[in-house]
């Protein structure tokens, strides 16, 4: 059964996760909120890269009350990060909001809970429980002798329940583990036990190489058994990164359309131009163009033309120059050097000829 089709929906300002939408990217600011000029700056870059729901730090009432002016320059939902005081969480739905992520064994006692609570229940803000390996509740790593899936997933219902018997039930969970393993065994025990939707992430991942690699294996096991209504790819880096990693990840699975695929061989001694830097550029400008095609860089004429012949439109490299193939068909030959402008005069004109 997809999980991911029976959950239920929920509002974020203008964008609905739950019951079937489309899975939502996430990212996080690594600005200081209070830095209103530097946090929209990049939230701005993040949604020019594909960024549709962006959370944002509140460790200060400073902060908090930046979020109003945030606010009114983005164009896309804005979550507020809260970390034990629970008049920051009151602060930052009063300033605009939109959801809100807590946990609230931190929050501290059931009255500072409930004032949460009412004011999200009072203005219609979702909140987020959000419970990661690293915090587990030292009674439930004893109960399950260590950090387990299933101490995660008790942890994390425990939480819903509080809010829940509060009378409030418009509720995201995210439940995350750096452990890869850990985590996907995690989301499927939870996918049986609640219909709320599920923010997925692997947690703590790492740098851009391992971060990469271990967030497109987790993600890749959880949202391809139908689980989680939105992602976040969490990096050591560029939040823009983890932009472009989510939305491939996304395609790969066939859960997102649109987007340039490039399709690139990995270089041999055959190879005679520089493939390397060309195909990074290629990946590069093809993100300037919502066009839902596939391009190929190939490095030389054994499989380069057949393999540019199955794309849209590709490259196929020679002894410093290349081929330029369009559906199929030899469009002309070029030297090495003007390959990349032909192919991005091309991807300007596609769909116009």
């Amino acid at each position: 059964m997809m999980h991911r089709e029976h959950t239920r929906t929920v509002k974020i300002g203008g964008r609905v996760i739950g019951g079937g939408a489309p899975v939502l990217i996430q990212s996080m600011t690594n600005t200081r909120t209070e830095d209103v000029e530097a946090t929209v700056a990049q939230i701005r870059r993040l949604e020019k890269a594909g960024c549709e729901i962006i959370r944002c730090t509140v460790p200060t009432m400073e902060a908090a009350l930046a979020l109003g002016e945030i606010k009114k320059q983005i164009g896309i939902p804005l979550v507020a990060d809260i970390h034990f005081d629970y008049k920051m969480a009151i602060a930052a739905m009063e300033n605009g909001a939109d959801k809100i992520r807590i946990n609230p064994g931190n929050i501290g006692s059931q009255e500072r809970i409930k004032a949460v609570v009412d004011t999200a229940k009072e203005r219609g803000i979702p909140i987020r429980v959000g419970v990661n390996s690293g915090s587990l509740e030292k009674e439930l790593v004893e109960k399950y002798q260590g950090v387990t899936a299933e101490g995660i997933v008790e942890s994390a219902l425990d939480k819903v329940k509080i809010i829940e018997d509060l009378g409030y039930d418009n509720l995201v969970i995210s439940i995350k583990s750096s452990d890869v393993l850990m985590c996907a065994r995690a989301h499927e025990l939870i996918a049986d036990r609640t219909d709320h939707p599920l923010h997925v992430g692997i947690t703590e991942a790492g740098t851009l190489y391992s971060g990469n690699i271990k967030s497109a294996v987790g993600l890749g096991m959880i949202l391809s058994r139908g689980i989680g209504d939105t992602v976040r790819v969490s990096l050591t880096g560029d939040p823009v990164e983890e932009i472009r990693s989510a939305k491939l990840i996304l395609r790969t699975l066939g859960l997102r359309k649109g987007g340039i695929e490039v399709v690139s061989c990995p270089t041999c001694g055959r190879t005679k131009i520089d493939l390397i830097r060309l195909a990074n550029e290629v990946e590069l400008m093809a993100e300037e163009y919502p066009l839902d095609i596939k391009v190929a860089v190939m490095g030389c004429v054994v499989n380069g033309p057949g393999e540019a012949k199955e794309a849209d439109i590709g490259i196929a490299g020679g002894i410093g120059e290349g081929l330029l193939i369009k559906r199929g068909e030899v469009v002309k030959k070029l030297p090495e050097g003007e390959l990349l402008e032909a192919l991005r005069q091309e991807l300007e004109h596609w769909g116009h000829e």
